[in-house]
C-alpha cells in the first residue's frame, strides 16, 4: 500500500509513534490525515502543527470510535488505512508477582490494547468489505509476540492484540482487507520517559519514534503482517518456537538482571 492519496485514521495520535505516523503519513502525500487522542487541547495542538484533522476520544468507548469512523467516511468518502494505535504502560509493582497488578490497570490495558482494535475494526470492516479493500494497522508490541518483564498485564493484552490481528487477516484476507500488526520494542517516547534506555525492552536499542514510522512504510509497501523495526525480535521470536523451555529459562536469566524489571 502506497499512503499517497489515501485517508488514514491514526488513534493516539497526539504523541509518540501515533503523532510520528500522523506526521510521516502527510509528508508521503496522504489525501487527509485524522489524528484522535483522549486529550482534547492536546489533540486540537498537534493537528494543527502537522497539518492533521483532530479529534478528542477515549478509545475505550465503542461509540465515540464508531462516531470518529462515520464521520470521517461522510467528509471523505472512505477510510483507506485505520491506524489502532494507543496504549498505555503499567506495572506489576512489589513485589513483581505476575499477579501484582490490580484489576484497574488489568482493565484499562485490556480495553485500550484489544477492544479498541476490536471496536475500531467492527466500524470500518463494513465499508472496507463493501468496497472489497481497506487496510488495518494495530500496534501491538514485541511483547505480545514475546513478554514484557515486570507487566504482565502489558505482556498478556498486546498478546492478545496480536492474536486479534491475526484473526482479521484470516477472517477478511479474502474479503480484500489486509492487515498489519507494528510490533517494536522500545521506542523513545512518553511511555519510556524516566526509564534507563528503555527498560528491559531497551537490551536492543531504543528507536525513534520516526524510526518506527519508517518501518511501518516500508510494512505497507511490501503489506507485511508482522512489522518489526526491531529485527532481533524475528530471531528472539524463532527460538521460542524452537524451544519454550529455552526461551523461558533465557527470559528468567534476563528478569534476574533488573532489580525493577521496567527499568524505573
Amino acid at each position: 500500500m502506497k499512503i499517497a492519496g489515501k485517508v488514514c485514521v491514526v488513534t493516539g495520535g497526539a504523541s509518540g509513534i501515533g503523532k510520528a505516523l500522523a506526521t510521516r503519513f502527510i509528508a508521503e502525500g496522504a489525501k487527509a490525515v485524522v489524528i484522535a487522542d483522549l486529550n482534547a487541547d492536546t489533540v486540537s495542538a498537534v493537528g494543527a502543527e502537522i497539518g492533521a484533522q483532530a479529534h478528542a476520544l477515549d478509545v475505550r468507548d465503542e461509540t465515540a470510535i464508531a462516531a470518529l469512523v462515520a464521520s470521517v467516511e461522510a467528509e471523505h468518502g472512505q477510510i483507506d488505512l485505520f491506524c489502532s494505535n494507543a496504549g498505555i504502560i503499567g506495572v506489576d509493582g512489589e513485589p513483581w508477582w505476575a499477579t501484582g497488578a490490580d484489576n484497574e490497570l488489568w482493565q484499562r490495558m485490556w480495553e485500550i490494547h484489544l477492544m479498541s482494535h476490536v471496536y475500531a475494526a467492527r466500524a470500518c470492516l463494513p465499508a472496507m468489505i463493501a468496497r472489497g479493500e481497506g487496510y488495518l494497522l494495530n500496534t501491538a508490541s514485541a511483547a505480545g509476540l514475546l513478554a514484557q518483564i515486570g507487566s504482565a498485564p502489558y505482556s498478556v493484552t498486546k498478546h492478545a492484540a496480536v492474536s486479534f490481528a491475526e484473526s482479521l487477516a484470516i477472517t477478511h484476507g479474502d474479503d480484500g482487507i489486509k492487515v498489519s500488526c507494528l510490533c517494536p520494542q522500545a521506542v523513545d517516547t512518553a511511555m519510556t520517559a524516566g526509564t534507563d534506555g528503555g527498560g528491559v525492552a531497551g537490551v536492543d536499542g531504543m528507536l525513534s519514534a520516526e524510526a518506527v514510522a519508517e518501518a511501518v512504510i516500508q510494512g505497507l509497501d511490501v503489506e507485511s503482517f508482522l512489522i518489526l523495526p526491531h529485527p532481533e525480535v524475528e530471531e528472539y521470536r524463532q527460538n521460542k518456537a524452537r524451544s519454550y523451555e529455552r526461551w523461558l529459562g533465557g527470559m528468567r536469566k534476563l528478569r534476574r538482571l533488573f532489580t525493577d524489571p521496567v527499568g524505573q
